[in-house]
């Protein structure tokens, strides 16, 4: 890299809007310059549901953000979740020409385009085609085709889309800042850019971004991406069951949640009692120990379910069991739970450690936004050798360029 690059990474959650400027040095070490966040209203389920609110809420992140990397934001990294959002694997097979008897760069446009040529609904776009593997002749071959002999080129793609009218709905809350929009990018995608690595995505990986609306994750098999998806419950729901169980508002729900309550309660003493107090400090009532864990017990116990049951068929697979980030992975006994539902190790990451101001947004939190910074130096290195991909890369623009505000 011949320069120092700044990039900025945008992620619209259910509980926060966070944005991270990262600079990215001459050697590819990132720096983290400022972040910025504000509490996320008009948002469910990483959804744009009141434009005005959404709107106030991210000019309150991106100006913190402004302010405390000294930089005049003007484009982003924007990352999306939802429950909108499906994934498939599909392959395609291309016969070289009867005269052609190597691999040309044609050739891989050729197949690649077959791979990816697939039927989604049709108020969806797709958010990333990513390879996972080619094969020539009936052979795994990952690297040095071109130029090589062969009759039959195989290609086989990850593919993740989601409904057109919420991805512009998130891009149009961006652009009316105004911002521009560099890429738009599933979020969990991009914490594993920061999180995992290359030897745990091939010995196998669960990684589940669990936040305040939705656990959204991908899972890695020999060091492919093989699943990805979301499940529409998060954190909130659990605070909501809280609140509806012992009556009480849900901003002490919540409070009870963190700082009181555990998702693990076969050995709570019964009998427990927590003091409840208003927010002025006043006692208003008491709520069983034992009861509250067992609510946030069933429902995270619920989440994790779902997620494996999408994951079914690859759970075998998992060599290095399961990483769990995003805020609710900072719940107690989450981890236990976890590793009850999946029967695998089960690991809770943040972002690793970075220069500059990161030493405070080290932790689960900010794993998705900060990896947003590192998909982005990823693109960016990519560029040079893209010529493979023109061909898609058009596709993905027209696409793109048909979302209006």
């Amino acid at each position: 890299m011949a320069r120092s690059t700044i990039y900025a990474g945008l992620e619209i959650g259910t509980s926060k809007i966070c944005v991270v400027v990262g600079e990215v040095k001459k050697d590819g070490a990132i720096k983290i310059l400022g972040v910025g966040q504000a509490p996320a209203r008009g948002i469910r389920k990483g959804e744009v549901v009141d434009f005005d609110i959404a709107q106030t809420c991210l000019n309150d992140a991106l100006l913190r953000a402004e302010d405390r990397s000294d930089v005049m934001i003007r484009n982003v990294f924007l990352g999306v979740s939802g429950s909108h959002i499906e994934s498939m694997n599909n392959a395609g097979v291309y016969r070289l020409p009867a005269d052609q008897n190597q691999i040309t760069e044609d050739d891989l446009e050729d197949v690649r385009e077959i791979a990816c040529n697939v039927d989604i609904p049709q108020n969806h776009v797709f958010l990333h085609r990513i390879a996972r593997k080619y094969g020539v002749d009936g052979q795994e071959q990952v690297r040095s085709l071109i130029g090589r002999p062969a009759e039959k080129l195989e290609a086989e793609f990850h593919i993740i889309h989601g409904v057109r009218s919420r991805i512009q709905n998130s891009i149009r809350l961006v652009r009316q800042i105004p911002l521009e929009v560099e890429d738009v990018v599933f979020l969990p995608l991009a914490a594993a850019q920061v999180i995992l690595s290359k030897e745990v995505k091939q010995q196998g990986v669960l990684l589940i971004d669990f936040g305040g609306g939705t656990a959204d994750y991908v899972l890695y098999t020999d060091g492919m991406l093989t699943s990805s998806g979301c499940v529409p419950l998060g954190g909130d729901h659990i605070t909501n069951d809280i609140a509806l169980c012992f009556q009480i508002p849900h901003a002490r729900a919540e409070r009870l949640k963190l700082e009181d309550g555990c998702a693990v309660y076969e050995d709570t003493a019964p009998g427990e009692m927590i003091r409840v107090e208003d927010e002025n400090g006043m006692f208003v009532g008491e709520v069983d120990r034992a009861m509250l864990n067992e609510v946030m017990h069933l429902r995270t116990r619920e989440i994790l379910d779902q997620v494996k049951e999408k994951c079914a068929e690859h759970i075998c697979k998992l060599g290095a069991g399961v990483y769990l980030t995003g805020g609710v992975s900072l719940m107690r006994g989450i981890e236990q739970v976890a590793r009850d539902v999946f029967e695998v190790r089960v690991t809770k990451a943040g972002s690793p450690p970075m220069g500059g101001v990161s030493a405070t947004y080290e932790n689960p939190c900010y794993s998705g936004p900060i990896g947003l910074i590192r998909y982005a130096q990823l693109m960016d290195a990519e560029k040079p050798w893209l010529s493979p991909f023109k061909k898609l890369g058009r596709r993905m623009r027209e696409v793109f360029s048909t979302w209006t505000i």
